[in-house]
Order: C-alpha cells, then structure tokens, then sequence
C-alpha cells in the first residue's frame, strides 16, 4: 500500500510540476475554443530539469511530462487543478479552483535521481550578508520534519482581450496544513512567429507569512535554540513556452520558466534564491 501511495504521488508531483511549470491554455480560454466534453491527454518527451533552491534539495528531471485534461461545461479538471467555471462563454471567465500546494515539491525526498548543475559562487555578497548566514543554523531538506501536502482552494478570474489574458487569483489552505493564502497576478499572451506558437507570461505571487513561515521556516524542534519564522513574500515570475507545430499531433515543445525567491531566501533552507524550470522536447497529442 505504502508503494502505491507512493507512486500516486508521484504521478501527483509530476502533473502539479506541469501546472507549476507549462503555460495553461485551456483555464483562461471561453470554451468556445475548447473542445468539451472530451478528454485531452498529452505527452511530453525530452530533457529538461525543475531546480531545487533549498540546501540539500534534489533537482527534478523532466524526461516525460504528461498532461491531462478534461472540461465540462462547467466543471474541470487541467493538471492537478479541479475546478468549476461560472461563466465559460464570457471574456470574463471566473472560476473556483481547488490544488495540491506546489511548495511541497521541494520537499519531497523521493524524487528521481538527482541532476546537479555547476553554479559559481557570487563575488559581490557583502561581508554583512556573509555574516548573516554564518549566523543561521546549518540545516538541509533531510533535517527536517516533513512538510505536508496542502490542498488550496479559491477564486480565479481571466480576462480575454484578444491575444491576451489577464488573471488573478486567491487561494486559501482548506486542508488545515499550513493555515496561510497565496494570491496572484499574471499577463499572458498568445503570438505566432512564423510557424512557431509563443506564450510569454509575467507574473507576481504573494504569499502570506504562514505558509511561508510552514514550508520554509524553522520550528523549536527544528532547531533548538530558536524559532525562525520567515514573513509574507512577493514572488516575481516569468514564463515562456513555445512550440513548433510538426503535424496535427506533434510539435516540437519549448519551455522556460524563473521564480524568484529572493524575499524568502533569508531562511536558512535556502541554498539558491530562485528556481528554474526549462525543458526542450517533442509533444504527442493522443
């Protein structure tokens, strides 16, 4: 049981990297442009890696990605998020949502076998900053008690203006794990270049000081001599994903994402302050 538990999860982790990390086409579309009723499974091929910026956190390869969806007329289900459209024929689209917590992906100490990349070490930290962190307890991912998986649940709202989308979003813990919010602005937009379809997309988290304060602060158990809590953060991100039609069912896939945890990154789980996500491969439609 405990395998099987294991490997739903994992299928969980996967599908969640894909909301995390691909551009979602279909949650900020009418379903005018969606076929309904239906479901829509794909299949990525490649090479790629997810990055892990906490210390002794594993980097996720990404060698086979897949993507399932299905919408009703109303209700959905894009990746790991499930969710109900009020108004689905609307360039005003609002939609309750529910989804597995994505912090816990850096937590997770099963992941795939590790992919390591050569980093240099920065020559312009101020012997302050040095200071700070010699200060802070030495902990890794491995130190620590786990972090629970968390379910979210909240409102979301695109609006379609052509070519692009608009949205905002806020989502508040239901599962009782780390009792905070997160919110969310982002722009995208939809462009061909040649034969080539592109989507970049920038955006900004928020995310309340007890989520952040559960995922990557460090309890009195933790670590016996105090307590360190880390506050709300603002997290920039940006996003582009392209791809390269081959035929009706296949394309070449593009994508490259940045998360800047830079606000957080004064807890001392913290071995990088952004992660990253790229991925270069072949996409099948079935």
């Amino acid at each position: 049981m405990k395998l099987i538990a294991k490997i739903l999860v994992l299928v969980g982790t996967v599908l969640g990297s894909v909301n995390i990390s691909f551009a979602q086409p279909s949650e900020g579309e009418s379903n005018q442009e969606i076929a309904i009723e239906q479901w829509h499974v794909s299949l990525n091929a490649g090479f790629g890696v997810m990055t892990n910026p906490l210390k002794g956190g594993s980097n996720l390869p990404l060698v086979l990605i897949p993507e399932v969806a299905y919408y009703a007329e109303h209700l959905f289900f894009d990746n790991g998020r499930l969710g109900y459209t009020l108004n689905p024929d609307s360039s005003h689209v609002i939609n309750f949502v529910s989804e597995l917590n994505p912090e816990t992906r850096f937590f997770v100490d099963w992941h795939p076998a590790n992919i390591f990349a050569l980093s240099s070490s920065n020559s312009f930290i101020t012997s302050s900053s040095v200071e700070f962190k010699e200060q802070q307890p030495k902990l890794e991912v491995n130190d620590l008690d786990k972090r629970k998986w968390a379910l979210d649940a909240g409102l979301s709202y695109h609006y379609i203006y052509g070519k692009h989308v608009f949205s905002a979003q806020a989502l508040s813990d239901v599962s009782g794990v780390h009792k905070g919010w997160r919110s969310a602005l982002q722009w995208q937009m939809s462009h061909r270049i040649g034969e080539v379809y592109v989507k970049p997309s920038l955006g900004i988290w928020y995310k309340s000081s007890q989520l952040n304060d559960y995922f990557y602060g460090v309890s009195k158990k933790e670590n016996p001599i105090e307590a360190i809590a880390v506050g709300s953060s603002l997290q920039p991100y940006a996003k582009i994903d392209a791809r390269w039609p081959l035929s009706e069912v296949n394309s070449v896939r593009f994508h490259l994402a940045y998360y800047d945890y830079s606000v957080s990154a004064d807890s001392p789980l913290f071995e990088k302050s952004y992660s990253m996500t790229a991925f270069l491969g072949f996409n099948h439609i079935f």
